[in-house]
C-alpha cells in the first residue's frame, strides 16, 4: 500500500495549531527506504516537510538508500533534528540474502553508517531481529564493525513472531535451514516462556529466561568492548516553525 499523499499530510498535521513538536519516528512498522522509494521518494519528500518545520526525526532503516537523502539529513543534523539507526541482522551476505532479499547486502549498510557519520550525522547501529540459535553468535562482531565506522548509539531487538508472522518464519527455516529449524524454535520458546511470541510490552523487544538474560549480557558487554557506551545526543525542537500556508501548499504536489 502506497500514500502518495503523505508528504502533504504531513505537512498539515505540523502546520496545525495543536500541533506539539517533538521527535517524530520514520517509522516503527515499515523500513522507511523499501526499493519502491527509489521511485516513489515519499520519504525523502516527507524528510523534506521535516526540514521545512524544522520538526526532528528519528530513522531505521535496513537500505542504504538512505544515502540518497545526505544533503537533507546533513542540514537537519546541523540544527540537531535528526539521527539514524542502521539494523543489521547479520554480518552474513548469503544468510541476509535468502532472509532479508529486498535490504542493503551488509557490507553496504556499514558503508551506510561510515558516510552518514562522516557527514556529521548521528548514527547508530540496531541489531534486530536477533534469532537465538542463529544470530545470536554475531552480536560482538557486528557491534564491533559498526562502532570502526562511527556508530555511536546501539540497540537489539528479540525476533518477534506475531500473527501470521509465525507461520511465514517456521516456513521460511524449514524451507532454507531445515538443519536449525528445530534448535532455533526451541531457542525461541525458552526467551518466551515456552511460546513462540509475547505480545506483552515489557518483554516482547528482549525476552524473558536463561538465554534472553545471556543476550542482554552479551550485548551490553560488547557494547562496552566495542566503545558504544554513549547515548543519543539530545534532537531539539527549539527550531521549529510553521512556514505560511502559501509555503505549505507545495508539499501537496
Amino acid at each position: 500500500m502506497v500514500k502518495p499523499d503523505a508528504p502533504g499530510l504531513l505537512a498539515r498535521a505540523l502546520g496545525a495549531k495543536g500541533w506539539v513538536p517533538q521527535t517524530v519516528t520514520l517509522s516503527g512498522n515499515t523500513d522507511p527506504y523499501q526499493p519502491v522509494e527509489r521511485r516513489l521518494a515519499l520519504t525523502r519528500r516527507c524528510l523534506e516537510v521535516f526540514l521545512e518545520f524544522r520538526n526532528p526525526v528519528s530513522l531505521i532503516t535496513k537500505n542504504a538508500l538512505i544515502l540518497r537523502d545526505l544533503d537533507i539529513l546533513g542540514a537537519m543534523a546541523r540544527l540537531d533534528l535528526v539521527h539514524v539507526m542502521l539494523s543489521i541482522t547479520s554480518l552474513d551476505a548469503e544468510l541476509i540474502r535468502v532472509m532479508e532479499p529486498r535490504t542493503s547486502a551488509p557490507p553496504l549498510r556499514l558503508e551506510a553508517i561510515q558516510r552518514l557519520a562522516g557527514h556529521g550525522i548521528p548514527v547508530g547501529v540496531n541489531i534486530a531481529p536477533v534469532i537465538p540459535g542463529l544470530t545470536d553468535e554475531e552480536i560482538p562482531s557486528i557491534l564491533e564493525a559498526a562502532s570502526a565506522r562511527g556508530a555511536r548509539a546501539a540497540s537489539y531487538i528479540l525476533v518477534r513472531l506475531p500473527g501470521s508472522v509465525r507461520s511465514i518464519f517456521v516456513e521460511w527455516l524449514e524451507r532454507e535451514l531445515p538443519e536449525k529449524r528445530s534448535r532455533i524454535l526451541n531457542r525461541i520458546r525458552d526467551t518466551r516462556s515456552g511460546n513462540l511470541n509475547d505480545p506483552h510490552f515489557n518483554t516482547r523487544q528482549k525476552g524473558e529466561g536463561e538465554i534472553a538474560a545471556s543476550l542482554r549480557s552479551l550485548f551490553s558487554l560488547s557494547a562496552a568492548r566495542a566503545g558504544i557506551q554513549g547515548s543519543w545526543p539530545e534532537l531539539s525542537t527549539a527550531h521549529f516553525r510553521r512556514p505560511s500556508p502559501g509555503q505549505q501548499e507545495l508539499f501537496d504536489r
